[in-house]
């Protein structure tokens, strides 16, 4: 069993995690097709969005990126003015592929604003994790626990809608899609030899 919960001063010490693996950004229909004919011959995806933040109370606005990993590439697929969520449509519906994620129903919610879809495959590690012992409900805290490294979120509130994200702004959508599956994966290998909550 995993500990159950990580405080954020301990948090703060860890040593911070980072990805790897190859960043893609999407800007187009061309290359949003070719990125889901890749995607769909994947098993396993790790998933996240980014919104950018609003400020003014009652007002929120709507997904512009959305993220999907596999172990060693990551692309993010820009949504501004572009048929990127329809083209993504059938990958999010199709229930062969798991697509891991968390605080999915937020998601699920922000994307249907855009364009309505019937989500299928998707891992809610909210969920997922808690048979394991694990009760913190936060990405950071778990991949914290389980790896014992940090992810960062200082970009979190930054521009998801700049005309150009930055390069730590592409490592941070990157490494938030990728830790949900590596998490998943961690998990599945470990079960076997602990002892799960029923």
């Amino acid at each position: 069993m995993f500990r159950p919960k990580i405080d954020k001063e301990e948090l703060a010490q860890l040593q911070a995690a980072h990805y790897e693996g190859t960043i893609r950004v999407v800007q187009s229909d061309a290359e949003a097709l070719k990125a889901v004919t890749f995607l769909s011959k994947q098993k396993i995806l790790g998933f996240d969005t980014e919104t950018k933040p609003s400020f003014a109370k009652g007002k929120s606005n709507a997904v512009c990126l959305v993220q999907l990993s596999t172990n060693d590439t990551c692309f993010l697929f820009r949504l501004r003015e572009n048929n990127c969520l329809e083209i993504l449509r059938p990958l999010f519906e199709n229930e062969n592929i798991l697509k891991i994620g968390l605080s999915l129903k937020d998601d699920f919610r922000a994307i249907r604003k855009q364009v309505e879809f019937n989500p299928a495959g998707f891992v809610e590690l909210q969920t997922y994790v808690k048979p394991f012992g694990i009760e913190d409900n936060s990405l950071s805290k778990i991949f914290a626990i389980i790896f014992n490294k940090r992810i960062s979120k200082s970009q979190r509130l930054t521009n998801w809608e700049a005309d150009f994200l930055t390069e730590k702004q592409k490592s941070y959508a990157a490494l938030d899609a990728w830790a949900t599956l590596r998490i998943y994966e961690e998990l599945e290998r470990q079960k076997d030899n602990i002892i799960i909550k029923q």
